[in-house]
């Protein structure tokens, strides 16, 4: 039984670890090994604590799927980051800051009950605009919203990708997909 709900501050260690595994199952070929393999959801946890994502007063909100009480899933949404700076939020647009699914969940419905939970919820906040960042490279990501509806609308970014040894970091090339919610 598939169950959404809000992150709550003990949940940081489980959504870390899904995060992680979407990331190395997600981007395997698109980024350096090198950074997937030394990627710790302990550090991660603290960050998403130093964050503070579970505080009901913070600009974005996550939400985390359960399967029979086990995370299989979550969604960060709120407020569009100009740049992607979570301190210059443009209050015009809503944004999918994050949406990552444990791999054994892909193609099982978690994602789409997800990414409708996070739809509800920019709507639910007035926006009726929102949008979201994808790797160029990440095709499975980029069907998986242009299947719900989103089209790239010709921004792009570039994410830096630091790798271990403090050497230049590796840039990969984001697009910017735009949606629109009911209201």
């Amino acid at each position: 039984m598939l169950t959404i709900r809000r992150e709550e501050p003990d949940d940081a260690e489980a959504i870390a670890r899904v995060h992680i595994h979407g990331w190395q199952a997600g981007y395997a070929g698109i980024m350096p090994a090198e950074v997937l393999v030394r990627l710790n959801p302990v550090a991660w946890a603290q960050r998403r604590r130093d964050v503070g994502t579970a505080d009901p007063e913070h600009p974005f909100t996550t939400l985390l799927a359960e399967i029979h009480g086990m995370p299989a899933g979550f969604t960060t949404f709120g407020p569009y980051r100009n740049n992607q700076d979570r301190g210059d939020l443009d209050p015009a647009y809503g944004e999918v800051l994050a949406m990552y699914v444990e791999p054994a969940h892909w193609g099982d419905g978690t994602a789409q009950a997800l990414f409708a939970a996070a739809r509800d919820g920019l709507a639910a906040r007035g926006w009726r605009e929102y949008r979201l960042w994808v790797l160029a490279d990440n095709a499975r990501a980029r069907r998986f919203y242009e299947r719900a509806g989103l089209s790239v609308d010709g921004e792009r970014s570039r994410y830096p990708v630091p790798l271990a040894g403090g050497g230049p970091p590796v840039y990969l090339d984001e697009l910017r997909y735009t949606g629109r919610l009911p209201g």
